[in-house]
């Protein structure tokens, strides 16, 4: 089985939160290349996660504040796998990655750092993307600046609008 090693998020999980929902949005779209905003659908949108695991680590959520899946309606589910699939084929397409994660965690003990608004993670995988750097001395090596990232997937993502 392999893991991914993540041992940095500790301090994320365990920080003090802002005030409000990080995953609620407005409708402004004025501030969506900071918010790291990459796609606006209809029920549901695309985010970078700000604390990524591997550069291109991207969430859907939906507009609706809810964490228990079972609050979705059919429509906002659906979508919400629609984006999914987006995710996946523009990953493919930008980034070439070898495979990847796709998940949801539910609940403060299934690892849900944002435990009221339920998001999937999208992480695209590489053959030897784990390393040294982060078993033995606790250092992610993200090798790109986030916005750069962000304007080259936000450009893919523009194409299927």
């Amino acid at each position: 089985m392999e893991n991914i090693w993540a041992p940095w998020r500790i301090s994320y999980i365990l920080s003090e939160k802002e005030e409000g929902c990080p995953l609620c949005i407005d409708k402004d779209t004025h501030r969506d290349r900071e918010r790291l905003i990459l796609f606006r659908g209809k029920y549901s949108y695309i985010i970078m996660n700000k604390y990524p695991y591997i550069n291109g680590h991207l969430m859907v959520s939906p507009y609706k504040h809810t964490g228990n899946l079972e609050n979705l309606e059919e429509k906002e589910y659906c979508e919400m796998m629609e984006l999914i699939q987006l995710c996946v084929k523009v990953i493919k397409e930008v980034m070439r990655p070898d495979g990847f994660n796709i998940g949801m965690n539910i609940g403060r003990v299934a690892g849900a750092g944002i435990k009221d608004h339920l998001h999937f993670h999208v992480v695209p995988r590489y053959n030897g993307d784990t390393n040294f750097m982060t078993v033995l001395s606790g250092v992610r090596i993200i090798n790109e600046y986030l916005y750069d990232t962000y304007d080259k997937l936000f450009h893919k993502f523009k194409e299927y609008r």
